[in-house]
């Protein structure tokens, strides 16, 4: 147990920039809160102490504003930067090393009792208030930008953004992102999908009034 808190204390250290102290993190940090707590909750979660893990959990909602069902599996290295908003429902599955910003959901989709929530893979970064809706795989090393809302698989180490989120970034334009073994945290740097889009439109616009006036200019030149 000491070690497993001292990792996670660790974890802390590596991927928050503002965190000073192990003192601090034990006090100060609500997502470390949730994550120790949650810990507690799915144990009894799986001695069938079905009513006593959702009372640990909604207490955990109380105090660090962050939503954990007891079922959810985490796995280690689980970090949540500030944490106010995150919710994670029964059936999800979060990786290795995986980091959620605040507003983040892993939400499900359906009324069946079954796997209705998302899994994660390792090294997966979900940027602040991304939806991630459904039972299907964020796959390694991918990451989910901020505001978006996932509705289907995403692929190893792509990037995706928008609503619905699309794939941006693929497997070549990722080898730098998958080199590291600690998750790439820099969700704010993504591609300008709409920028890009009307950049193109535009582009060819220009092609288009180019082309219509060569043409005309000929046309011009034939009937002289």
């Amino acid at each position: 147990m000491f070690k497993r808190l001292k990792e996670d204390i660790q974890v802390v250290f590596d991927r928050d920039p503002a965190v000073r102290s192990a003192l601090e993190i034990l006090i100060c940090y609500p997502g470390f809160h949730a994550l120790q707590l949650h810990r507690m909750a799915h144990w009894l979660w799986l001695k069938n102490w079905r009513l006593l893990a959702r009372t640990v959990s909604h207490f955990s909602r109380f105090v660090t504003g962050i939503e954990i069902h007891p079922g959810a599996k985490i796995g280690r290295g689980f970090f949540i930067d500030h944490g106010m908003g995150v919710v994670i429902g029964e059936t999800a599955e979060i990786g290795d090393n995986c980091t959620l910003y605040h507003g983040v959901t892993l939400g499900g989709t359906s009324w069946a009792k079954e796997k209705r929530h998302p899994t994660l893979g390792n090294n997966v970064v979900v940027g602040a208030g991304a939806k991630i809706l459904g039972p299907f795989l964020v796959a390694d090393g991918s990451k989910v930008g901020s505001n978006s809302v996932v509705v289907k698989p995403v692929p190893e180490n792509a990037t995706v953004v928008g609503i619905p989120a699309k794939v941006v970034v693929g497997m070549k334009d990722a080898k730098e992102h998958k080199t590291s073994e600690r998750p790439d945290l820099e969700h704010g740097k993504l591609p300008d999908v709409q920028g890009r889009n009307t950049a193109q439109m535009m582009n060819k616009m220009h092609a288009m009034e180019e082309r219509l006036e060569q043409l005309e200019q000929e046309l011009r030149q034939q009937q002289s």
